[in-house]
């Protein structure tokens, strides 16, 4: 980008410091896409400060108004929609045509949140006292901080920022910094649609320094509201010290999703949702397939069948026509490195030529363009896990999926459930008996029928339980009441003092009537 990135608090840059962050493209590990400058705790309490001293103003716009303002970050997006897509293709590896469906999230969430800047109703209740009027109002948070991973650089942000500035709130958005590039576009385009300088600030720092930075910004009261998205051992931190101060988080977390396939399933389209879930995106999505739980007459020739598409499909260049790319970055290839060493003597390995990662000497047949300069892997089925293995119970980021047999509907819900993990889950049957036992017992907040694991929607409420999350749910209506507070108001007009509970007109019923 041809300059050092800093961070933007109050609409103005911040001198660069004296720590930085190279941020590469994965598929050309030595090439540089950004040179980032790394922000103190310091920086980050800062950038709080800044927000608070913006969000009376903001608030005090009113919501229609700020609908239009999302409406013209909709529109700027949609106009830039190409270039942010390469950008998020060359920053992390997310194959063209993903990344341009990740931009269009963008886009339909603002689509979705214009309208609601005409709908942030109250209500009017009756009172049970006479010449007294009682009404409710939603009323913005305050400062909402905000901190996102980078494997959907752009969609995610989005999720929280979009709502929360709909709402009346000031953001400071903490992007992941291997994925800065990705972050100053999108600020970019925020920026201008006409926000007002403050409402929106963006920190890039390191991990210790965000943690450090977040705990000053809530002990000095700065920060009303946390949404972070990241993995489950992070999220517990930071629900642990927003607890200190009173505070429930917006937690979006890892998963562990499964897919059960009964013994009266579309095979083909089994296999084809596992295939997408499983290794789309490198299996670097949260909603990524973990475990394929099949019924025991099934189970041969599902993994024949599995095997059979997993080699066929293309995998290399993000700008070629591939299924997926690289692994985000080094930090990721190596934690990609001990998921493989979880697998065990016991276990059935197919998909590829290799394990491990994609080189001239470990090839992978029909690979898009030159691996060595990348950090591809090869996609790997795992058969045969069960909860005694690690592969089993945790949580890969990957290109890998595991594939269990089961005997009853009982047993494979057990299954799905037993890693404690709640994001997303689906089931393919014919048998819609099946669809809603399985919907019943299941743990996670979002379920599929005959559809895979990954796949979100602006206005259908997204988030999960147990390791997945705290319950909170990002999309639709339903994350207006994360980013608003219900404030409830009696007014009185009878010229006296009226004491709930105790002056209520009392109509005398005849209670021992019979007929």
């Amino acid at each position: 980008m041809g300059t050092v990135l800093t961070s933007v608090i109050g609409g103005a840059r911040i001198p660069a410091g004296p720590r930085s962050y190279r941020s590469t493209d994965p598929s050309r590990t030595a090439d540089l896409v950004a040179e980032v400058s790394l922000a103190d705790a310091a920086g980050l309490a800062g950038a709080c400060r800044a927000a608070r001293a913006a969000q009376d103003a903001w608030r005090d716009v009113p919501a229609p108004v700020r609908g239009q303002v999302v409406a013209s970050i909709g529109w700027l997006v949609e106009a830039n929609k190409p270039a942010l897509a390469r950008v998020v293709a060359r920053e992390v590896g997310k194959p063209y045509a993903e990344a341009l469906g990740e931009v269009q999230e963008i886009a339909d969430t603002c689509a979705f949140f214009l309208g609601e800047g005409r709908r942030l109703y109250g209500q009017t209740v009756p009172s049970e006292m006479p010449d007294k009027q009682l009404f409710t109002f939603r009323d913005p948070v305050g400062v909402v901080a905000v901190i996102t991973a980078g494997n959907f650089p752009v969609a995610v942000p989005s999720w929280y920022i979009v709502p929360a500035l709909l709402c009346g709130n000031a953001v400071v958005w903490k992007p992941a910094e291997y994925a800065a590039a990705c972050a100053e576009a999108f600020y970019q385009l925020f920026a201008h649609a006409g926000l007002p300088d403050g409402v929106l600030n963006v920190v890039y720092a390191d991990g210790p320094e965000t943690y450090a930075g977040l705990e000053q910004a809530l002990g000095e009261g700065l920060v009303d509201k946390v949404g972070f998205t990241g993995s489950t051992e992070v999220g517990s931190r930071i629900g642990e010290l927003c607890g200190r101060h009173l505070q429930t988080p917006c937690l979006e977390l890892g998963g562990k999703n499964p897919m059960v396939v009964t013994e009266d399933a579309d095979l083909p389209l089994a296999v084809e949702g596992a295939l997408f879930s499983g290794f789309g995106t490198a299996g670097q999505r949260c909603t990524s397939l973990g475990t394929v739980i099949v019924h025991e007459s099934l189970h041969g020739a599902f993994v024949r069948l599995l095997d059979e598409a997993v080699r066929a499909a293309p995998v290399g260049d993000p700008f070629e026509d591939v299924l997926y790319g690289p692994l985000i970055s080094e930090r990721f290839a190596d934690g990609f490195e001990k998921t493989l060493g979880w697998i065990r003597d016991g276990h059935a390995v197919h998909g590829s030529s290799g394990i491990g990662r994609i080189t001239a000497a470990n090839p992978r047949a029909g690979f898009a363009g030159d691996p060595e300069p990348g950090l591809f892997y090869h996609p790997v089925i795992v058969d045969g896990v069960g909860p005694g293995d690690e592969l089993f119970m945790n949580e890969t980021f990957g290109p890998i999926a595991g594939v269990a047999p089961y005997r009853t509907l009982d047993e494979a819900i057990a299954l799905a459930n037993a890693p404690g993990y709640g994001l997303s889950a689906s089931i393919y049957t014919t048998d819609p008996a099946k669809v809603f036992r399985f919907r019943r017992r299941i743990s996670a907040g979002m379920v599929s029928v005959n559809n895979s694991t990954s796949g979100a929607e602006a206005h259908l409420p997204f988030g999960g339980n147990g390791r997945s999350g705290n319950g909170s749910r990002q999309s639709g209506v339903w994350v207006l009441d994360q980013f608003t507070r219900w404030q409830s108001m009696n007014w009185d007009h009878s010229g006296r003092l009226q004491k709930a509970q105790m002056d209520v007109a009392e109509i005398v019923p005849d209670l021992g009537f019979r007929l």
